[in-house]
């Protein structure tokens, strides 16, 4: 079980008191540095005894298909025309750890999904009862239902690692340092760096993906060609509250309210009227039953008649 200080659990209405005990930290991710290599997926795998999945040849350069229960990190990459230029376009594709998560609000089970003061979001698979509304809820397409364990997993930012003072797997693997660990104002002031470098290269869209309607993430990713966010495969708005699921936590509140309001007149009416009381039933009167004639045969006439 985890040390670090709390900030905020699912299915909870109060934010856990939680101390900032350590600075709040975020990866970066230059694409423009990455070559490709996986060596993050390998490192991911290896530290958290993923599962080994078959591959097969699907006509890119991508290892696998999409995420799964038992593959938390993905190298993505897409192939496009750029004025006339052929650009390959490359994503470390896991959970962006969303300030505002909105998996974490839309998690009815309790203490499933946690939010620690360090900005990272962690699964407990301990607690999850496979509802499936986080999968609903992201925005980014990210956590993964196994159905071995009829739960639902994702990226932990190798929470393990980060409590014992090291950075996560996939930083410390990379040979390139595409990407960067440390605390969130540092690597956005590393990121302004980045872009403006970028800029003086001749990508004018470059660009810092840290998206404002999640409240910002702790994987940010700084963009040569930040202008086609949906070849990145990535939203150009996500929300903490995504439209498909709004509704159902509306109404999640609102069963809250009427459930409160419930139990608030359930009170009121006791004490009021206190406990109903039990109907009584009348005895039914008693009945008394003549006792039959006896008869005796005449021996003469061989009658029956009756005698008094």
């Amino acid at each position: 079980m985890s040390t670090l200080s709390i900030k905020r659990i699912s299915a909870s209405s109060k934010p856990a008191l939680g101390i900032r005990d350590s600075p709040e930290f975020a990866k970066l991710v230059d694409i423009s540095r990455c070559i490709g290599c996986k060596g993050c997926e390998v490192a991911c795998k290896e530290w958290n005894e993923l599962k080994v999945e078959p591959t097969v040849n699907f006509g890119s350069f991508q290892s696998h298909e999409d995420l799964s229960a038992d593959t938390w990190l993905l190298m993505r990459f897409k192939e496009v025309d750029i004025n006339g230029n052929l650009a390959w376009l490359i994503k470390k594709d896991a959970c962006l750890h969303c300030e505002e998560p909105p998996c974490l609000e839309a998690c009815p089970a309790p203490g499933a999904i946690v939010q620690y003061m360090n900005g990272i979001v962690d699964f407990d698979q301990d607690k999850c009862i496979g509802c499936k509304y986080c999968i609903s809820a992201c925005p980014f397409d990210i956590p993964r239902f196994s159905d071995d364990t009829h739960t639902v997993h994702k990226c932990n930012m190798c929470i393990d690692r980060v409590e014992s003072g090291l950075e996560p797997a996939c930083v410390k693997t990379c040979p390139t340092q595409a990407i960067l660990w440390g605390s969130k104002e540092d690597m956005l002031t590393l990121a302004e760096q980045k872009v403006e470098r970028l800029e003086r290269r001749g990508f004018e869209h470059a660009a810092l993906y840290n998206p404002a309607g999640v409240g910002g993430t702790h994987m940010m990713y700084v963009l040569p060609h930040g202008d086609r966010l949906a070849d990145y495969d990535l939203p150009a708005n996500p929300t903490a509250a995504p439209s498909p699921l709004a509704g159902l936590l509306a109404l999640r509140r609102v069963g809250a309210w009427l459930f409160g309001f419930s139990l608030i007149g359930t009170v009121l009416h006791y004490l009021r009227f206190g406990p109903k009381a039990e109907p009584t039933v009348p005895e039914a009167p008693s009945t008394v039953r003549e006792p039959a004639p006896t008869v005796k045969a005449d021996p003469d006439t061989e009658t029956v008649e009756p005698t008094e």
